[in-house]
């Protein structure tokens, strides 16, 4: 404690601020002779203004005996000092000796000061107290004593006379919750208490007979001012005589007791319901306690345990010094009474002369934590913990072994530290890792797919699921990342998708892929399609066998691929079909030097197994513009529509496509379809040209030609229906028709005119494949009546000569039923007279390209002497066909021929005006 005293006149430091606040309590005034004093109750500083050695009677004395008799003579009002609200007055007077030996009266005025319900010091003025003043006497001093003790007292202490208030303490203030005494005084004392309560205090206070008297505790329910109420323990004594009975009641607060009993009363309920041990021992570790659960874990009762030292119980050492110099927890192994085996911690903790030992018994939880590592051991799926910091608090071997990386390697290591990337390259930011994510939203995060590149330098795929460990706990913000491993699958994935869009035998862009790419174009910039398909491959084909049209297939593509730029698609749609969609040559001239650099690049000889093959190949091109609005179907389509006019141009060339192109061909798609229902709706009939022997002039046969009268279009040429027909199996379908309607139609003619007519009907190429054709002219010829001699059948050249061996079959079939074979179109071809032989036939046909202008041509006369030279050597009838005008007739007949048709003998026409 520190005392600073001023010189005469001179306040120290801050002594006019505290002159003032005494002045404005009210404790002193200007004048006054009292010295004002300051004690401050935080730091026990006690401080005074100048003149204390006057008012004590101790000039000049040091600072330290004035602060030692201030405090003896303030002690009645600091020793309760926090007890007292702020803002209490007080007065005391006191006696003291002053230097000189001669007794002093000292007047103490103070008031308590503070914030708010917190006491802080006092403020107050020591007074002297003139000699010419009457001194109190002894009994009077007590009684201001005692009066500032009551006051000060902790305890609430109110006394009533007559059973009304009469007085109250500060504390009595407090505890009934008034303001003032005026809410107090004058009322009843047991407006303050239960009615039960009242009873009980009123009985006391009767058994009181003579003053001094009192009561022991009686506990009572108290009223506030505010109708709380209030468990207080009371002690009654009376002050009063038998005229005027007057009691003071000392008021304790119990509720703080009271909820320190309950709370023991709840503790030995928790020790005794608890499922861990407790165990309470000596200092020498003599079992002292012994709950329920202890029995439980160990099978020891509680009378058996009492008085034995707990290690032998526990069947383990427990020390619990040691415990508590670990930490106050350890883990330890102990065994019950049957010697099994527990898993056990053991917390420990001082009480009075012993020890409280905690056991919780944790057997199963750490068999199924073992598990559970044995489990997360064994998975093929990595899993992690992140904890709470963003650090790995733990990791499964399949962690390590998918990252690269041993489980001691990434314990301690931030999440952020593991950089991810995600399927565009980028690596994903620290805020946007699952696991980071995870801690900071509490969503959990499914299949996050992303790269990690391996310390080895491997990249490793992995799909990705972090959830928070505890989802009711998320302020702990602990999760557990798992992961696959699906670089294989995503391998797997990838070729599929290739393999998805990509021809198998080329490795090139497959139809859909080319579509795609074509739908996904910019519409601003001008692209090009060039469709290519190979001529004669099929001969390729079929001559060398399907494995050299593979390699040749190969070949082209890889061809196509190094002459195409680095950005274009080149495709392949299948068969000997392929296109390449380019965006650098766009203008005509770049189009047409491009599709020039295509051809000779293919027109390179290729060698496969030994052999030098030539391949060319017709291209149809489609300029796309910036606008272009057609669909990827569209343009491959348009394209196809060009390939298919360089290729009846001829081939070996490319063609640009125009509107005219895709009319022409939406014509032929409609002709083809309505060529179908032609055959059942009546629209085709067979018109017939004359065949004259050249010898007589006699009509000796006719040609069947088939027509088409479309209901729309009106007649249809066979040189535009006829091609339709023979690219699709209609072929055979009209074939069959045309012979069986002829034959019907000359056989009632000659059955009703008696006409002796031969009757000549063209088989295409596909007819003679058609395993069907030898029986259908069997039924034909069965159903119509007409006779077999009267029957020829023409093949072409071409179609004799394309497969000799299997023509030779079908014909030798044919010649079987008595039928005539006639060799059309002669001299297209590269037949021989050897092969003439061969194939037994009875008629040759002289195709009209020699036949127009012979008789303006010697050399054309020349060969056509030849031809019917040849075939009068094997017994072959010599029919010319185009026989235009009288002088090619004429010459005809001086060249010997037998037979001949044209537009000068007759023009085909319908057997009703034929034979009118």
């Amino acid at each position: 404690m520190e005392a600073e005293a001023a010189t005469a006149g001179e306040p120290a430091g801050d002594a006019a601020e505290t002159a003032l606040r005494a002045r404005l309590a009210g404790l002193a005034s200007e004048g006054d002779t009292g010295v004002i004093f300051s004690f401050d109750a935080t730091d026990t500083t006690l401080t005074w203004l100048p003149g204390l050695d006057a008012v004590l009677g101790l000039p000049g004395a040091p600072g330290e005996d004035l602060c030692e008799q201030l405090l003896a003579l303030l002690r009645p009002l600091t020793a309760n000092l926090r007890a007292v609200l702020p803002g209490r007055d007080f007065e005391l007077e006191q006696s003291l000796e002053t230097a000189t030996g001669q007794p002093r009266r000292i007047r103490l005025r103070a008031r308590t000061v503070g914030e708010r319900s917190r006491t802080t010091g006092l403020l107050g003025v020591a007074y002297a107290v003139p000699d010419e003043q009457p001194g109190k006497s002894e009994l009077a001093e007590l009684a201001d004593r005692y009066r500032v003790l009551v006051e000060l007292s902790p305890d609430a202490i109110c006394v009533h006379e007559g059973g009304f208030v009469s007085y109250v303490n500060r504390a009595a203030l407090d505890l009934l919750g008034a303001g003032s005494t005026a809410e107090v005084f004058g009322r009843p004392f047991t407006d303050f208490l239960t009615d039960g309560s009242a009873e009980r205090l009123a009985g006391g206070a009767r058994a009181l007979t003579e003053p001094g008297a009192g009561t022991g505790p009686v506990e009572a329910v108290l009223k506030r001012v505010d109708g709380s109420k209030l468990a207080v323990e009371t002690i009654t004594v009376r002050t009063g005589g038998e005229s005027t009975p007057s009691f003071q009641v000392v008021l304790r607060d119990v509720t703080g007791r009271r909820a320190v009993a309950d709370a023991l009363r709840t503790q030995a309920a928790l020790v005794t319901h608890v499922s861990d041990a407790i165990i309470a021992t000596t200092g020498a570790g003599i079992v002292t306690s012994w709950n329920p659960a202890a029995e439980a874990v160990y099978g020891w009762s509680a009378a058996e345990a009492a008085g034995r030292p707990a290690a032998e119980l526990v069947g383990a050492e427990l020390d619990p010094g040691a415990v508590l110099r670990a930490g106050g927890v350890v883990e330890q192994a102990h065994r019950n009474r049957t010697g099994t085996a527990l898993s056990v911690r053991v917390s420990a903790a001082e009480m009075n002369d012993g020890y409280v030992l905690v056991c919780a018994d944790e057997t199963a939880r750490r068999r199924a934590e073992q598990r559970y590592r044995t489990v997360v051991g064994a998975l093929d799926e990595g899993v992690m913990v992140m904890g709470p910091t963003g650090r790995l608090e733990s990791a499964n071997p399949a962690a390590g072994r998918i990252l690269g990386l041993t489980p001691a390697d990434l314990i301690g290591v931030p999440s952020t530290m593991l950089a991810l990337f995600d399927e565009a390259g980028s690596q994903i930011p620290d805020e946007e890792l699952p696991s980071v994510r995870t801690r900071r939203t509490g969503i959990t995060q499914n299949g996050r797919v992303a790269r990690w590149r391996r310390p080895d330098g491997r990249d490793v795929w992995i799909s990705v699921t972090s959830r928070l460990l505890d989802p009711v706990d998320a302020a702990g913000a602990t999760a557990v990342v798992s992961f696959t491993d699906i670089t294989e699958r995503r391998s797997i994935s990838a070729r599929l998708a290739h393999d998805a869009t990509h021809d198998p035998l080329t490795r090139l862009a497959n139809r859909t892929l080319v579509l795609d790419r074509l739908d996904r174009r910019t519409h601003c910039q001008a692209s090009t399609v060039l469709f290519l398909d190979l001529d004669k491959f099929k001969v390729i084909n079929d001559s060398l066998g399907h494995s050299v049209g593979d390699q040749v297939l190969r070949i082209v593509g890889e061809r196509l691929r190094h002459a195409a730029g680095a950005e274009d698609v080149v495709g392949r749609l299948g068969g000997d079909e392929f296109v390449v969609v380019t965006q650098v040559a766009t203008e005509d001239g770049e189009v047409r030097a491009l599709a020039g650099h295509v051809r000779a690049v293919l027109a390179e000889p290729i060698v496969v197994h030994g052999r030098q093959l030539h391949l060319d190949a017709s291209i149809g091109v489609v300029l796309v513009g910036p606008d272009d609005q057609r669909s990827a179907e569209d343009l491959l389509r348009d394209a196809d529509v060009a390939m298919y006019q360089a290729k009846a141009l001829g081939g070996g060339r490319f063609e640009l496509f125009d509107v005219t192109l895709r009319e022409r061909m939406q014509r032929r798609l409609r002709l083809e379809q309505d060529l179908r229902e032609a055959v059942h709706n009546g629209q085709l009939w067979p018109a017939y040209q004359p065949v004259v022997d050249l010898r007589t002039g006699e009509m000796v046969a006719v040609e069947a030609l088939l027509r088409w009268t479309h209901p729309k279009h009106g007649e249809i040429s066979p040189v535009e229906f006829i091609p339709l027909a023979e690219e699709s199996e209609l072929i055979n379908v009209i074939g069959k028709f045309v012979l069986r309607c002829a034959a019907r139609e000359l056989a009632r003619l000659r059955a009703e005119r008696g006409l002796d007519l031969n009757l000549k009907v063209n088989l295409s190429v596909r007819q003679l494949d058609d395993p069907g054709l030898v029986p259908a002219v069997r039924d034909v010829l069965a159903t119509t009546g007409l006779p077999a001699g009267s029957l020829c059948l023409e093949i072409t050249e071409s179609a004799l000569m394309r497969d000799e061996a299997a023509a030779a079959a079908v014909l030798a079939s044919l010649r079987g039923l008595g039928v005539l074979l006639a060799i059309d179109d002669f001299g297209t071809g590269y037949s021989s007279l050897a092969q003439l032989r061969r194939l037994t036939l009875d008629t040759l046909k002289i195709d009209r390209s020699f036949i127009t202008g012979i008789a303006e041509s010697r050399d054309a006369a020349a060969i056509v002497t030849s031809i019917i030279a040849m075939a009068h050597a094997v017994d072959l009838t010599v029919v010319a066909e185009g026989v235009e005008t009288a002088e090619e007739l004429a010459l005809l007949r001086e060249l010997d021929c037998d037979q001949a048709q044209g537009y000068h003998l007759g023009r085909p026409a319908a057997a009703a005006d034929l034979f009118q």
